[in-house]
């Protein structure tokens, strides 16, 4: 999976929906950082935005794959 700030975002997801400030705070990255990991993990299918039409507040949580992910990583 890669970079730190994958990993964090992960774990900061696990079980969880959340904001991306949320994230951001949980995990101490920086918001503008957060928006591009959350970016890419979506694009490999590891995180899905629930309320994607939303422009502010969109909630994120770890697809299946995402949360086998997670799991492993404990």
């Amino acid at each position: 999976m890669g970079s730190t700030y994958r990993v964090k975002a992960v774990s900061a997801l696990n079980n969880e929906i959340k904001i991306p400030t949320q994230i951001a705070k949980d995990t101490g990255i920086r918001t503008n950082h957060i928006s591009k990991v959350l970016s890419e993990l979506k694009n490999e299918e590891i995180v899905e935005c629930i309320n994607e039409e939303a422009k502010k507040g969109r909630l994120y949580r770890l697809t299946s794959t995402g949360q086998e992910i997670a799991d492993e990583m404990k």
